[in-house]
């Protein structure tokens, strides 16, 4: 486990603020390479705000219309709005734990660290360190494979009879992330991830002026906001869009966030938490009704396809150009901030904490192994063009259990409300819920993928 280094709380002094000295066992315990070079904590809470954004508020939001089709108009909104106070009152239950336990010398500065401490050593190294590298290098993964997907699709608007194949288009989309990889520390992408915050607004707007405009048209599909008729498809159709949904919501990466703020860390996550809200309250829900309101249940599973029929621009081209281009930079954000906790894995295992940051030491095998991770990302990416299927699996084990139900879990077990207290059967009921979603939400996506995989073919082209 990691704590707060004395060279962040000097820094910190050095800006005018006092801190109090940390506890007799936190000065003597050092940070390994991964803790002192990646997760600087050097923050401001509005810094905490863009990469909250950055990592909540993405492309995935586009999919939102597509679970409107198998929930309809009331259970669509409703489950949105479950989504969004959940997760925002679990994700403020982390930070204040975390504040808790900073407060007694042991500030926690990854994910694992505090299952090890709360639920014991062998939770934070078989289950919550191995799902969260999971869910992040998938996210990683995912953000490539629908890079080159947007990338693919701004080449046939203007070249429809083009050769090039998509796994062509994840490949440079890759090569763009071989340079962002190469950022050394999470902090180091706050400019990045306010530019990223601009563009999904911009993305968002894009997309809800586009379908309100084509469902004013008579160039849209006829509205159909009927469900399936078919029981069993009706049924795992809903747990399917409530595995969407949560997924779209998920983080995972919340205790590292909270790892890039300087001390005193107090109250400093829930200002930054309003912010992404902020932005999720005007992004989802406009992206979700007017997608779902132009297109029903023809909705595609990314919006900005339906965009296009048989191949023909709805909307302006130039319009659809211009969505893609800020889809695709906003991607690239995302993709950077979800291999933070894959570089500090690399970082601790090939680093040294005694050599310099950029010391031909530590500079050599950080160029090479954040590399390799690209390179191999893009790889299973350009293979498996049908990810998007396996990491309905991947969310439904990973997102759910690390942004629904450990942040209650961790919260009861640290703070020990009453059990007569509303809190505490809150967190139980969220905690009992969201856990039988996700068992269930998996098997829909195993369904998905027993559906789908005679059409599953490797580098296959769409």
């Amino acid at each position: 486990m990691s704590t707060l280094h004395p060279i962040s709380i000097a820094a910190h002094e050095a800006e005018g603020h006092t801190v109090p000295p940390p506890p007799h066992d936190q000065k003597e315990e050092q940070l390994d390479a991964g803790a002192l070079f990646v997760l600087k904590s050097r923050g401001s809470w509005i810094h905490s705000g863009y990469h909250l954004t950055t990592s909540i508020v993405a492309p995935a939001l586009l999919s939102l219309p597509f679970a409107f089709a198998s929930l309809g108009w009331a259970a669509g909104i409703l489950c949105l709005v479950i989504g969004a106070l959940v997760t925002f009152y679990s994700y403020n239950l982390i930070s204040l734990v975390l504040e808790h336990q900073a407060k007694l010398g042991h500030r926690h500065l990854r994910f694992r660290d505090m299952a090890h401490d709360i639920l014991g050593p062998r939770w934070g190294q078989f289950y919550v360190g191995p799902i969260q590298f999971m869910v992040c290098y998938g996210a990683v993964v995912g953000s490539t494979l629908l890079g080159g997907q947007c990338m693919k699709a701004i080449y046939l608007l203007s070249n429809p009879n083009g050769s090039m194949k998509l796994y062509e288009f994840i490949i440079i989309f890759g090569s763009l992330m071989l340079i962002l990889a190469q950022i050394p520390s999470f902090h180091s992408l706050r400019h990045i991830n306010l530019v990223s915050l601009v563009l999904c607004l911009a993305y968002s707007a894009c997309a809800t002026s586009g379908s309100v405009y084509i469902g004013r048209s008579s160039k849209g599909p006829k509205k159909d906001y009927s469900l399936p008729a078919n029981t069993e498809t009706r049924v795992f159709g809903i747990f399917n869009a409530i595995a969407i949904i949560a997924t779209t919501f998920g983080n995972g990466i919340i205790p590292e966030i909270q790892a890039t703020l300087a001390p005193p860390v107090k109250g400093k996550m829930f200002k930054g938490l309003c912010v992404c809200y902020a932005v999720v309250i005007v992004t989802f829900f406009s992206v979700a009704i007017s997608g779902y309101w132009a297109f029903g249940n023809q909705a595609e599973g990314l919006i900005l396809s339906n965009f296009l029929d048989d191949g023909k621009a709805l909307i302006p081209k130039w319009f659809i150009l211009m969505t893609n281009i800020f889809t695709i930079l906003q991607l690239s954000a995302v993709a950077g901030v979800y291999l933070q906790p894959t570089n500090e894995v690399l970082e601790r295992t090939f680093a040294d904490p005694t050599s310099g940051e950029f010391s031909a030491r530590n500079v050599i095998p950080r160029l090479a192994s954040r590399s390799l991770s690209v390179v191999t990302a893009t790889l299973i990416a350009a293979m498996l063009p049908f990810f998007g299927d396996i990491n309905a699996i991947i969310g439904a084990f990973g997102f759910l259990p690390l942004d629904f139900v450990l942040p209650v879990v961790f919260f009861n077990l640290t703070f020990k409300p009453s059990k007569r207290s509303p809190i505490f059967w809150l967190n139980a009921v969220i905690a009992a819920v969201f856990s039988t979603l996700g068992v269930i939400a998996a098997v829909a996506a195993v369904r998905q993928i027993s559906l789908d995989a005679k059409t599953y073919r490797l580098f296959a082209n769409i």
